[in-house]
């Protein structure tokens, strides 16, 4: 089982961190910042190449930002704000997307790749206001390229030094997934009281 494992890990990883990159700049709330540098862990391990990872996180950017894109310029905020709330896009979203890019056009599509929310969603308004195409690729790819660098090195070395550390990260881990639980347990419970309430009025 474990040579099964480590023989997907090695030759599906880097199609992977393109796939969830791409669904991330989709508007597909699979963050960056915990794709990117569990790809940098797992080559560390040996499992994964480096430069492969982040230059599959670059291009999953890219291509999930031209399907995002696209479905702006085609579609509008119907598309968005109806469907695509099923997939975690919310009115917030695009309004601090819509603010950035009012405020910075096509300059706001490089920096806000590195910007955690803005970044996802950026690629909306872009679209809704039809941006030049070939600019608008090569800002993305330009913007993606250092978060996707760093984010990936940042993972390289705790995998590096996983040795050393370990034992806190896995307290860490224990806590946190102690505080999930509780913090799931008292949604249901909020949830079914709401229920309730609705019920009963």
């Amino acid at each position: 089982m474990t040579t099964f494992i480590t023989h997907w890990v090695t030759s599906g990883g880097i199609v992977l961190v393109f796939l969830l990159m791409a669904a991330e700049s989709c508007g597909i709330p699979f963050p960056s910042e915990v794709i990117m540098p569990f790809a940098g862990f797992l080559a560390a391990q040996g499992h994964i190449n480096l430069t492969g990872a982040i230059l599959a996180g670059t291009l999953g950017n890219v291509v999930g930002s031209l399907v995002a894109y696209g479905l702006a310029a085609r579609f509008g905020r119907p598309l968005l704000l109806g469907p695509g709330r099923r997939i975690g896009i919310r009115e917030s979203h695009l309004d601090l997307a819509d603010r950035w890019f009012e405020r910075h056009g096509l300059l706001a599509v490089l920096v806000g790749r590195v910007l955690p929310v803005v970044r996802t969603y950026i690629s909306f308004p872009a679209g809704l206001a039809r941006v030049p195409l070939v600019p608008f690729t090569l800002l993305t790819f330009i913007g993606a390229l250092p978060w996707c660098i760093a984010l990936a090195a940042g993972g390289y070395a705790v995998g590096a030094n996983y040795d050393k550390i370990s034992g806190p990260i896995t307290i860490v881990a224990i806590i946190l997934a102690v505080v999930v639980v509780g913090v799931v347990i008292g949604w249901l419970v909020r949830g079914r009281r709401q229920a309730t309430a609705r019920g009963q009025s």
